[in-house]
C-alpha cells in the first residue's frame, strides 16, 4: 500500500455518521469513500463506478473465491463487498479512504488487513437519545425502532475492537474529531494537512 490511509468507520443506525462522513468529505481534501461492489440493481440517478460497482451474482462468486474482497455481506439477498484492488489503489495514490461498513464488516478488514486499517466508532450519546433521533426521522415504526435499539446495544459490545471512539453529542463537535483523527494519523505517515507528503529536505 501507499501513503494513504485505510479508516473504517462503524455506528448504529441513527447516529449520525451519513451526515459526519459527507461533511468531512466536503471538508477534507484527499479523502474520498470506498465505492462497493453489489449485486443489487442501480437506483435511478445511480451511476457504475460512482455510487457501487454493479456486477451479476456469478461475477461476485468469483472474486469472491479468489479473495479479491477485502469484506463483503448479504444484505436482503444481494450481495455487497469492497475490493481489495479498489481500496488499494486509492491508497497507492497517497489518498484516504473510508470505508462505512457495520461491525461485521469492520471485524473482516480486522481480521485481513488489521494492522492497515484505522478502526473508528462513532457512538450516540445514549440510548436514549439514540431513541429519540430515530423517531424524529419519522421513517421508523415503533417495532423497527425497537429493533434498532436491540442492535446498537449489540454493536457498542463491539467497541474494543476499534482504535478511536467518538460520541456524537453535535455534530460540528465529532466532524472536529474525526479531523483531528485524520489529521494525526496523516502526521504519522510525515503527511501534511491537506494529504500531500511532508518536504523534508533542508
Amino acid at each position: 500500500m501507499g501513503d494513504g490511509n485505510l479508516f473504517i468507520i462503524s455506528a448504529p443506525s441513527g447516529t449520525g455518521k451519513t451526515t459526519i462522513l459527507k461533511k468531512i468529505i466536503a471538508a477534507m481534501p484527499n479523502v474520498v469513500f470506498s465505492v462497493s461492489h453489489t449485486t443489487r440493481s442501480p437506483r435511478t440517478g445511480e451511476q457504475d463506478g460512482v455510487d457501487y460497482f454493479f456486477t451479476d451474482k456469478n461475477v461476485f462468486r468469483a472474486m469472491q473465491q479468489q479473495n479479491r474482497f477485502l469484506e463483503w455481506a448479504e444484505v436482503h439477498g444481494n450481495l455487497y463487498g469492497t475490493s481489495i484492488s479498489a481500496v488499494q489503489a486509492a491508497t497507492e495514490q497517497g489518498l484516504d479512504i473510508i470505508l462505512d461498513i457495520d461491525v461485521q464488516g469492520a471485524l473482516q478488514v480486522k481480521e485481513k488487513w488489521g494492522e492497515k486499517g484505522i478502526f473508528i466508532f462513532i457512538a450516540p450519546p445514549s440510548l436514549e437519545e439514540l431513541a429519540r433521533r430515530l423517531a424524529g426521522r419519522s421513517t421508523e415504526t415503533e417495532a423497527m425502532i425497537a429493533k434498532r435499539l436491540a442492535n446498537a446495544k449489540v454493536e457498542i459490545k463491539s467497541i474494543g475492537n476499534y482504535d478511536y471512539v467518538i460520541v456524537n453529542d453535535a455534530v460540528d463537535n465529532a466532524v472536529a474529531v474525526l479531523k483531528s483523527i485524520i489529521i494525526a494519523e496523516r502526521s504519522r505517515k510525515r503527511r501534511a494537512l491537506s494529504g500531500e507528503p511532508l518536504n523534508l529536505v533542508f
